[in-house]
């Protein structure tokens, strides 16, 4: 049984927190993929199904964010569950907003779901740190994981959860690397071809005009011509000399 973990603090008041983007994220695959229902188990929300070909245990421990790794510790003992089958979604200070990335192992970097999971699982688990950017200073770091997401911050959270819930069945075949690819495709938009510069125009891309100067043109000739001259000149007796 593998096991999808969102961290988050329960109850309406913490709802829409920045330190509940993982909640969300489960959230989202719940709805998707047409889980049962949710019930209280192993000290946390839990719903069974499938994502793609495999079974899939969804939880959101109720123990509070501090405290998350009682829980999934107890989940994971239960089934037998080796932490290369737990998946962590979490929010990540060190990622700006709508960033993301997937990741095995490594230290908790200060996060206290993370270090709760690591004294209950060790290291070993894996990891989808969604970014929620940082406030500028540590002194404000609290009031901002527990502050609500903005209004504008939807434009970039809702089709990062779809497409992390799309690419899902990647993460539950263990293609981790595929699924963060995969999502990145998604979320990054096709650059535009450079649109070819107008006649007359420099640009990039473009002939640049010519700086050597044009040939110089050839003097005119006077008007009637040199043979008329000749001619008057020899009826008038002049000659060079």
């Amino acid at each position: 049984m593998l096991i999808f973990v969102g961290l988050g603090n329960p109850g309406p008041r913490y709802a829409g927190n920045r330190h509940n983007v993982g909640f969300m994220a489960v959230d989202r695959l719940w709805e998707r993929y047409r889980f049962g229902p949710w019930r209280q188990k192993f000290q946390a929300e839990i719903a069974e199904g499938v994502i793609g070909d495999e079974r899939v245990l969804l939880m959101k421990p109720l123990t509070y964010m501090n405290e998350s790794g009682r829980a999934v510790g107890e989940a994971a003992r239960f089934y037998k569950t080796p932490p290369s089958e737990v998946v962590v979604f979490h929010d990540e200070l060190d990622l700006p907003p709508g960033k993301f990335r997937a990741k095995t192992g490594g230290g908790h970097g200060g996060h206290n779901g993370l270090r709760s999971l690591t004294a209950q699982l060790g290291e070993d688990y894996r990891r989808i740190r969604i970014g929620i950017g940082h406030p500028g200073a540590k002194e404000l770091v609290h009031g901002w994981v527990l502050h609500d997401f903005a209004k504008a911050d939807e434009a970039w959270l809702e089709p990062l959860l779809d497409a992390m819930a799309a690419e899902a069945p990647l993460l539950a075949a263990g293609k981790d690397a595929t699924f963060a690819n995969r999502v990145h495709a998604v979320l990054t938009p096709p650059k535009a071809a450079a649109r070819p510069a107008r006649a007359g125009q420099e640009g990039e891309g473009a002939p640049k005009a010519a700086t050597s100067s044009p040939p110089a043109a050839a003097p005119a000739k006077p008007a009637g011509g040199g043979a008329l001259a000749e001619g008057l000149a020899r009826l008038l007796g002049r000659r060079e000399g």
